[in-house]
């Protein structure tokens, strides 16, 4: 069984990203951005990672290799993600930016995706509200069902853009969207913390749509489904890097 649907073939397949003027070719460029995004590795720790495999390259190039292609990948994995479900649960959690307090929101439907993510300086009503909008405006759709914790700027700004949408206000119920920040603290260690607001939404924006590509829900299947699943969306990161149009090398 497939638990991740792609489609291939025709106009719904996005073109790859331009790698002209890139001394290096796409499958070194795309293999560092997917050791970035996938473990907890700096771009050092990066970069050391490709001498073995005869390829010498610097921190730097890495970082900047991750920030302008790691968010052209991350959408062109989204494109080719299934219809999000009709059960949206939304939480926030705090982290530190520069020693200052910000809240991440995030929102995951039932099956564990990540619709959306979004770095905010509050959690009152309206950082609420402009979630729920975002949300709504990026996935196109409106859910059957909202599942939150007990913070009231949920219900607040619920009964003001979404009144007709069912709202379940629950902590013991919104365990899937708080186990989904799991990867994201374990790289906020790694990285020893975010250092401005912007740099912390372009990185997670990025993260939250390549980390879950390579992270099936492997407690669900067996191990031979594992690797099937895994052998297609290795494969479809070729399609979206572009490696995968590459003439084969004996």
């Amino acid at each position: 069984m497939i638990f991740w649907l792609i489609r291939l073939g025709g106009s719904s397949v996005d073109s790859a990203p331009s790698y002209k003027g890139h001394r290096y070719p796409v499958e070194v460029i795309s293999h560092c951005v997917w050791l970035y995004h996938r473990f907890p590795l700096s771009f050092r720790e990066a970069g050391e990672l490709m001498p073995e495999r005869g390829v010498t390259v610097s921190y730097e190039t890495v970082r900047r290799w991750c920030g302008k292609f790691g968010q052209q990948y991350a959408n062109s994995l989204r494109r080719r993600q299934p219809q999000p479900g009709d059960k949206w649960h939304l939480d926030e959690v705090f982290i530190k930016i520069n020693g200052e307090q910000r809240y991440l929101w995030r929102a995951v439907d039932q099956d564990g995706s990540v619709l959306d993510i979004l770095v905010q300086n509050r959690r009152d009503r309206a950082a609420a509200r402009r979630f729920f909008r975002r949300l709504m405006k990026k996935t196109g759709t409106v859910p059957r069902v909202v599942v939150t914790d007990k913070l009231r700027s949920y219900g607040a700004a619920h009964r003001e853009v979404m009144p007709s949408v069912e709202h379940r206000s629950h902590k013991g119920l919104n365990n899937r969207a708080e186990n989904s920040h799991q990867p994201t603290r374990q790289r906020e260690r790694a990285m020893k913390g975010f250092r401005s607001t912007g740099g912390a939404q372009r990185f997670l924006a990025a993260f939250s749509g390549i980390s879950p590509h390579f992270r099936p829900r492997r407690h669900l299947m067996p191990a031979s489904d594992h690797r099937a699943e895994m052998t297609i969306r290795f494969a479809v990161w070729d399609q979206i890097t572009g490696v995968a149009g590459l003439p084969a090398t004996a």
